[in-house]
């Protein structure tokens, strides 16, 4: 098992005539390899279960494991060094006053002391190229572009490829093409599947686009009210479609993505 959720709690404004318990005695785990896709209805404790992998919150009791160690207390910094995030915002993860080179130039030296004015190692520019092929967005001619003026597609893909520039043992997908146009959004997605299969890398993304969900990864998990309510993998996901969602999530209100 690669990773595990175990009896974890979390609790909101706790103390006061506003507190929200959230998770309770939650549990989830996911093994070497698996593509999770993650629905739910709103508030049901998607991304606050990525936070706690991630380590940008804290449980208020509970494990996380990590192949077979307690990262409970690990700092968000420290699991950066093999947990890569990218962010439903295409201006998180990546520095727009800096060049696609010099973003993925400090990608690049992310778990290395160095500094900034070496951090640009041009030898390493066909590699860069390389990469960037893979997003089929002329991205890979446009290194000295600074990030800030692409489109958020393009700013999203490049995140992507960022993400997966160092040997990551986990990657998470925040609605990662929630805030891109349906076009983009598909490319998004088949680029998403080209480097998760590539890198056989253990993916967890969340989405609120049941067609994602549907079609892409080996196992998916539906919450609610910080409940795992349903998980289907192999071959009982690949039975399920997008009408099975609908029904099962009509009572309490998904909200559905572009192309759904």
């Amino acid at each position: 098992m690669m990773l595990k959720l175990e009896g974890i709690n979390k609790a909101f404004n706790k103390d006061t005539v506003d507190e929200t318990v959230l998770f309770r005695d939650f549990d989830f785990s996911v093994e070497k390899g698996e593509f999770i896709s993650v629905v739910g209805s709103n508030g049901s404790g998607k991304t606050t279960m990525l936070n706690l992998i991630c380590g940008s919150d804290t449980a208020d009791s509970g494990k996380i494991i990590f192949e077979d160690h307690d990262i409970t207390a690990l700092s968000e910094h420290k699991r950066a060094s093999f947990i890569g995030r990218v962010f439903q915002n295409p201006t998180v993860g990546t520095c727009s006053g800096l060049t696609i080179l010099e973003n993925m130039a400090l990608a690049d030296n992310k778990n290395r002391l160095f500094g900034l004015s070496f951090a640009v190692n041009r030898k390493r520019e066909d590699h860069y190229r390389e990469l960037l092929e893979q997003c089929d967005m002329g991205l890979e001619n446009r290194l000295n572009v600074k990030v800030g003026s692409l489109s958020g597609g393009q700013r999203q893909a490049l995140a992507l490829v960022i993400a997966n520039m160092t040997k990551i043992k986990l990657l998470i997908l925040d609605e990662h093409t929630a805030a891109l146009d349906p076009k983009s959004s598909e490319i998004m997605m088949k680029l998403t599947d080209r480097i998760v299969k590539g890198n056989d890398i253990t993916t967890i993304m969340v989405t609120h686009n049941l067609r994602y969900a549907v079609e892409y990864g080996n196992r998916l998990i539906m919450m609610h009210e910080g409940e795992i309510i349903k998980d289907l993998k192999d071959e009982k996901k690949k039975q399920v479609d997008v009408d099975d969602l609908l029904d099962e999530f009509y009572s309490i209100s998904i909200e559905n993505g572009n192309g759904v």
